[in-house]
């Protein structure tokens, strides 16, 4: 995911540098959002600390009651919210609610309704150590103050999914949004302010790469991350000087694959959408497109087709499907990449330069053909409005070229037989795979989202994303402790030797038979004297 941008700030009288919010679909100024500095970041943490006991010590119950409030505000102010996230990242009104404010209300009724649930206290089966009148269990707590640094390409879905799941945990959380977004930012903070929230326990922190450097560095409990490579490695860097643990979600290259008994026109308006919804500036965008050799021209012809209907505009129109890209250094990439394949004789056929007379900054949606795995295009990620299609002759090679890839975050299979489709998927490295469909399982909260590779490490969403957040506190009990001295306690002998390694025979042995052998053993063991 590429989140590197020009730094949007300036001086101000007072000579405190705002962060300026641009419309990337007129470059006209539309906000300014104060910048914060390390100090404030520290400051934060301390507030968020203070904080910590109270909020922590709530029950979930109590917890969700502001999560349903910050819910009822969302829908509330949903045409102002929408608005502002149109305005600061260029997508379409559409897009700003199906993608962006939707999800976040359906996370939250999910988390507000199954937190307590997903992190109840369970208790582990100890096998033959119930019989010695041991038994654990394994308890969740908070781990205090999670930092998040937050992307411009959703940059309301993605951060606003990982604070309610941290707060509803019971950790505190303080958020450093992209400065390409500064205004999206500054909705947030509103929407908790709104809530109610009690104060320092959700706290924003605007500003350009000075501020995010200092909350990786100031002390906090976890860091959640999403963002390019580059910055990605620098994270790590960063929180390893504390030994901070990490998620990190940093985009993907990621294929799709149609088969020759797919729905064309199905794969074919799916292969669209993946490709240029957000203006292609999607982690889990169609990146590359693998189609069997002997439906590839009938499926080209119909990705051409509806690619040349999108209508392209700002995004606070309703008529429009693709919006202006975020930035301008994005922009760029996509252009050198698209040209960089052009030289080399890739064929385009729609789209392949920005929008004419447009000081904004649109790019049309491009579709490419003769392109293959030597291409920038093909193997960089692109993030932005690209189409490349390849072709394959059978299944093992369109596994083989959709797993060539450093990164592994998403992919998609297109196919009538569903079985068949399952097993490919099944053979595609990558943090998830989905069968007729692509981009849209990062708005479901019961379901993991993460890669490995490129794409990084850990998870966010589902309840692997929630054991992110939390603490593992294991408890054990000896309920014989108070009568009983264990028995591989001091006090060595011959004998206990002996004992121990007819144990190690029948106690781990399969079946009830032989641990019920070991039982005479392990009287005579408990009846060995101990200091």
């Amino acid at each position: 995911m590429q989140t590197t941008s020009v730094d949007k700030s300036t001086k101000t009288s007072d000579a405190k540098p705002d962060v300026i919010a641009y419309n990337p679909a007129t470059l006209e100024e539309i906000g300014r959002v104060k910048n914060s500095t390390p100090e404030d970041v520290h400051a934060a943490l301390r507030k968020a600390k203070v904080a910590f006991p109270a909020w922590s010590a709530l029950s979930y119950g109590e917890r969700a009651e502001y999560m349903w409030r910050v819910r009822r505000y969302l829908l509330d102010h949903i045409n102002e919210i929408a608005t502002v996230i149109s305005k600061d990242n260029g997508k379409p009104l559409v897009e700003s609610v199906s993608s962006e404010i939707y999800p976040v209300c359906e996370l939250i009724g999910y988390w507000a309704e199954n937190t307590a649930k997903a992190l109840k206290p369970k208790k582990i089966g100890l096998g033959v150590w119930n019989w010695l009148l041991r038994f654990s269990e394994i308890r969740f707590r908070p781990k205090g103050v999670i930092g998040i640094v937050s992307p411009w390409n959703y940059p309301f879905s993605i951060p606003m999914g990982q604070i309610v799941m941290s707060l509803m945990a019971g950790n505190c959380v303080i958020l450093k949004q992209s400065s390409s977004t500064p205004l999206v930012g500054d909705a947030m903070e509103k929407v908790f302010k709104g809530a109610g929230l009690p104060d320092g326990v959700f706290i924003h922190v605007p500003g350009d790469s000075s501020v995010g450097s200092a909350l990786m560095t100031c002390g906090v409990d976890k860091i959640v991350f999403t963002g390019s490579v580059p910055i990605g490695k620098k994270v790590m860097e960063m929180a390893a000087k504390n030994l901070t643990p990490i998620t990190l979600e940093l985009g993907g290259k990621d294929p799709m694959v149609v088969c020759k008994d797919a729905d064309l026109e199905i794969a074919a308006a799916g292969a669209v959408w993946g490709a240029f919804a957000n203006a292609g500036q999607i982690c889990a965008s169609v990146e590359r497109v693998y189609v069997h050799e002997s439906v590839a021209e009938k499926f080209i012809k119909l990705v051409v087709e509806k690619t040349n209907k999108l209508r392209l505009g700002e995004g606070t129109r309703f008529d429009v499907d693709m919006g202006a890209m975020t930035t301008e250094s994005q922009m760029n990439e996509v252009s050198e990449q698209v040209e960089d394949a052009k030289k080399r004789g890739a064929k385009i056929l729609t789209g392949g330069e920005r929008v004419a007379g447009n000081k904004g900054y649109f790019y049309k949606p491009t579709v490419l053909t003769g392109v293959d795995h030597t291409f920038r295009c093909v193997m960089e990620e692109t993030f932005g409005p690209t189409m490349p299609i390849m072709t394959f002759k059978d299944e093992d090679e369109a596994v083989r070229l959709a797993n060539d890839s450093e990164y592994g975050l998403t992919a998609s299979v297109w196919t009538r037989d569903i079985e068949r489709g399952r097993q490919l998927a099944g053979r595609i490295k990558a943090g998830t795979v989905t069968v007729n469909d692509n981009v849209y399982t990062f708005a479901l909260s019961q379901t993991p989202w993460g890669g490995h590779g490129l794409s990084g490490f850990g998870r966010t969403h589902s309840i692997y994303g929630m054991l992110e957040l939390v603490d593992v506190h294991h408890i054990h009990v000896n309920r014989s402790g108070s009568f009983s001295k264990s028995f591989w306690w001091f006090g060595y002998s011959e004998t206990t030797y002996k004992l121990i390694c007819r144990m190690a025979d029948t106690l781990t042995a399969p079946g009830i038979w032989s641990k019920v052998k070991a039982i005479p053993d392990m009287i005579r063991m408990a009846l060995l004297p101990k200091y």
